[in-house]
């Protein structure tokens, strides 16, 4: 086996989908303003924008059920990564069964196949042919290693901009906000996480806290971020051009931020989006591919 570490350099976009938290993801856009005071001070009757005001049960329930429901869905997309200054751009290929396994794809603009990731709800398996090294792990090791939080349910919602679902529903807590300024509503979601580090602090456990930005006249999510007080970091993506195109319904284009120690940036175009068709998702290493050995923080 070889002597090298797992870096966004070598993976680009499949580093980033496992590592939004983490502290070595980069870019140069600039940071987007946190919007947790938006649900402290909520905004009057304005005179901008008519809106009724809406409970948070209400809210989560239109949300629901305006959401992009699937249980197989294979897309394709052209990607533009920003990383450390170094500006990339690929074709991803995206098969999931719902709730399941996600395995993408990731091909240079010329054809040529640089990795694929095979993402379960406690596996991780990447494969790098452009190097001919494979990594297998688990979330609880990439989140040991990341001192990350990570789980399958964000990584598919953030893909097609639905809500994660939160581990402990008795800990959710849900307010809502009718934001005048701007015409939308907006839904926060808070839960406890319970990090490594934060057990260890002796500030005890910490809130997470999800926001969603609301389109009023069909409910579909434009925004979702995801915060994470005790470490100052911050997940925005950015939901565009919502087209019904090949029977489906969802945003076609996805900007998203990444801001932790240092910053990283994704935006997404997706060129076909198909529900609903079994696809194989299974990933195989060859036996002549080395593995990665991995260097914990």
């Amino acid at each position: 086996m070889i002597n090298s570490f797992l870096s966004i350099k070598h993976f680009s976009f499949a580093i980033l989908l496992l590592c939004f938290f983490a502290p070595s993801c980069k870019h140069k856009q600039k940071m987007q303003r946190h919007q947790t005071e938006l649900i402290v001070a909520d905004t009057a009757n304005m005179g901008r924008c008519r809106l009724d005001f809406k409970s948070a049960r209400t809210l989560s329930k239109h949300v629901k059920e305006n959401e992009f429901n699937f249980t197989w869905v294979t897309a394709k997309a052209n990607v533009e990564t920003l990383i450390d200054g170094k500006e990339e751009s690929f074709d991803i290929r995206v098969n999931i069964r719902k709730d399941s396994a996600m395995l993408i794809t990731i091909q240079y603009l010329l054809g040529i196949q640089v990795a694929k990731i095979l993402i379960t709800r406690d596996s991780v398996k990447v494969r790098v042919d452009i190097k001919k090294q494979y990594f297998k792990g688990d979330f609880n090791y990439i989140n040991e290693m990341l001192n990350a939080d990570l789980d399958y349910d964000v990584l598919q919602a953030v893909l097609f901009g639905n809500s994660a679902e939160f581990y402990e529903d008795d800990d959710l807590k849900l307010k809502p906000v009718t934001d005048r300024i701007n015409c939308h509503y907006l839904l926060s979601t808070e839960r406890k996480r319970r990090l490594r580090k934060m057990q260890q602090a002796e500030t005890g456990l910490k809130k997470a806290l999800q926001i969603l930005t609301l389109n009023p006249d069909n409910y579909k999510i434009i925004k979702n971020e995801f915060s994470d007080p005790a470490t100052n970091r911050t997940f925005t993506a950015n939901y565009k051009d919502f087209t019904q195109k090949d029977s489906v319904y969802a945003p076609y284009h996805v900007d998203i931020d990444i801001v932790a120690e240092k910053k990283a940036s994704i935006k997404i175009d997706y060129v076909r989006i198909e529900k609903n068709k079994p696809q194989n998702i299974s990933l195989n290493i060859p036996a002549k591919y080395e593995a990665i050995q991995i260097q914990k923080k």
